[in-house]
């Protein structure tokens, strides 16, 4: 099937007609029309309704070709069929909206590498076209300008492949952690180490974890441990570990090294480093960025600042990219 993509945008077209936000204000007006594939110059979305030859599936998301060959329009507020089992050799999907669809396609099967992901649905939620293109890296798909004509069958994939070991440093509210988690969002299948406490006694606490445990894709899986070394030593999906910063401070309690004896933290610190050099999963990590407030007025503090400092330093040694998150920005370092 040969799919023609007369828009790519979303519902008002991108940039919205009337909007002043920032991703609106700097593009050209009719930058890029509303949604509208065409298949073989006859059938058009949604495909209730398909021409001869041609069968409907995944309720009207779907289209079947002659040549058997299967597309999947997936745009924003639509769910991932839940009944259907073949493989889509395309994919048009509103990735901007819960990007984790792509990765519930992938672990159902429905997608794999030999899928054409296509971004569509573009719109002012993306703050520029080259954050887009940013995040579709990220998430191993492309987006393709108004006009463009696609053929099932014929692998069409963006270049490059996402690092290995990924450490995001940042500040309070940095937006590190989000960052983190949308770097991941496109994968099958995730494992979430959670180093923090689960906020038992402290309602503040327990409703940050609460937050984050929201915001995660549904279809990961999460572990609560602050027993980090084996779990990457002996990880077998990507990991998402949040964060560095709380795993220390638990280590450091967990061998009274605040007022005691700290060279059992440094032994801990470097199998850490050591199983991160060896990692036989993708890592992405968060820590914070401790260096750039005051010297601590006590000795502890000053002490737990140096150690993370170090233990940041070494892992970035490690890392295929770092970067430093402030106020929702990256800085590669």
């Amino acid at each position: 099937m040969k799919v023609l993509l007369s828009g790519t945008a979303g519902g008002t077209g991108w940039p919205e007609p009337g909007c002043r936000c920032v991703s609106c204000a700097g593009l050209p007006s009719g930058h890029r029309r509303p949604f509208e594939p065409v298949v073989d110059g006859v059938a058009r979305f949604p495909f209730d309704d398909p021409p001869s030859g041609y069968r409907a599936c995944a309720g009207g998301l779907g289209l079947i070709g002659p040549d058997a060959s299967r597309l999947l329009c997936l745009p924003q507020g639509r769910t991932v069929p839940a009944d259907e089992s073949a493989r889509y050799d395309m994919v048009l999907i509103d990735l901007l909206d819960r990007p984790e669809r792509l990765g519930e396609l992938r672990r159902a099967g429905l997608a794999d590498d030999r899928t054409q992901v296509v971004a569509v649905g573009l719109d002012h939620r993306v703050r520029s076209e080259g954050e887009l293109a940013r995040l579709l890296r990220l998430w191993g798909a492309l987006a393709v300008p108004d006009g463009t004509e696609l053929e099932t069958g014929t692998a069409v994939h963006p270049a490059g492949s996402a690092p290995w070991r990924t450490l995001l440093l940042g500040g309070s509210r940095s937006g590190k952690s989000g960052e983190a988690e949308l770097r991941l969002a496109a994968e099958p299948y995730v494992t979430y180490v959670a180093t923090g406490p689960g906020g038992a006694g402290d309602g503040e606490w327990a409703a940050r974890v609460r937050a984050h445990r929201e915001r995660r894709p549904a279809h990961w899986a999460t572990v609560e441990t602050a027993d980090l070394v084996p779990v990457v030593r002996e990880a077998t999906t990507p990991l998402l570990i949040d964060g560095l910063g709380t795993w220390l401070t638990a280590v450091f309690d967990e061998h009274g090294a605040w007022e005691g004896d700290r060279a059992p933290v440094r032994d801990r610190c470097d199998e850490l480093v050591a199983a991160w050099r060896q990692a036989p999963a993708r890592l992405v990590a968060v820590s914070d960025e401790v260096g750039m407030g005051v010297v601590p007025a006590t000795s502890s503090g000053r002490a737990f600042r140096d150690a993370l400092g170090r233990l940041n330093q070494r892992l970035a040694a490690e890392s295929e990219y770092v970067a430093l998150v402030v106020a929702g920005r990256l800085l590669e370092l």
